[in-house]
Parts: C-alpha cells; structure tokens; sequence
C-alpha cells in the first residue's frame, strides 16, 4: 500500500487524473517543448533529433558502444544506425571496431562533430535555462532527486 491504495482497487483512470496532473504527459509535453525549441538551430546545422542527441551524450562520454549509445541517446538502434551513417558521411563522428571485441563498434565524436555541438549548445543552455526559470534551488534538487528516483524505477539498464 505504498501508493496510498488500498489492495485490489482500480487505479484512477486517466480522465479522473486529468493530462495536467499525470506526469508522463507533462514530461512528454516538456521535452517536446524542449526540442522544439531548439529545431531551428539544429536545422540550420543540418541535425536532427536524433543526430543532436548523439553528438549531447558523446560530447560528454566519447567512445560508447552503438549499443550503449541507443540507450543514452534515447534513439531507436535502427534510428541511431541511420543518424549514424548520415553523421559519418558528414565527418561528424566516425565509428570503430572495439579492441576487445570486434564484433562491436565504438563511436567517436570528430573534431568537427565537436566545434558543431559547441554552436549548438548555447541554444540548448538558453532553454535549459528558460525552464528552470522561477524555480529555487532547492526545488530544482528536490525535482532532480524525484526524476532519478523515477527513472531508476523503470530503467532497463545499470547506467
């Protein structure tokens, strides 16, 4: 009865909750915001989604695994093996057979896929900036701790 339920009772259905007040559709509505906010940028740098998400996680831990990437990138692996292809052909990264294991392959972000992460990211802090906005310190921490507490409840992987 964590929850506050009792046992074997119905759970409210989402038009007694309201979209307004069930979080996976705020996170959702967030993000989308989030990203739409960006797309201009990304397009004018010719990045997708997907391609964005890429160059964010290997701008912060370089090397990964395709299949590690997926995961942090929050990209399909059929999406991410296109994005991939598409970043290569533009020197944004470049992909290699991991030393210990050659049948898998790592990915690398270029000097090139850097210097375009680096025009990106001032966009992507302005707006990260733009939703916290109002929102003290401590509630950012206590928002910070629900989201890993949360995501550690329905992660699929140990990272």
């Amino acid at each position: 009865m964590k929850d506050g339920r009792a046992p074997n009772t119905t759970p409210p259905r989402l038009g007694e909750i309201g979209l307004g007040n069930y979080e996976p559709y705020l996170m959702n509505r967030v993000m989308g915001r989030y990203n739409a906010s960006i797309r201009a940028e990304m397009a004018k740098l010719g990045l997708t989604t997907p391609k964005m998400r890429v160059l964010a996680v290997l701008s912060v831990m370089d090397g990964l695994l395709i299949s590690q990437l997926a995961v942090h990138a929050i990209t399909e692996q059929s999406t991410l093996s296109r994005a991939l292809d598409a970043m290569q052909a533009d020197g944004l990264v470049r992909r290699e057979a991991d030393p210990d294991d050659s049948r898998a392959t790592r990915v690398f972000l270029s000097n090139t896929g850097r210097a375009t992460f680096e025009v990106l990211w001032p966009h992507m802090a302005e707006t990260y900036g733009r939703m916290f906005r109002g929102i003290d310190e401590d509630e950012r921490h206590a928002f910070l701790a629900t989201l890993k507490k949360v995501h550690t409840n329905i992660r699929k992987h140990d990272f």
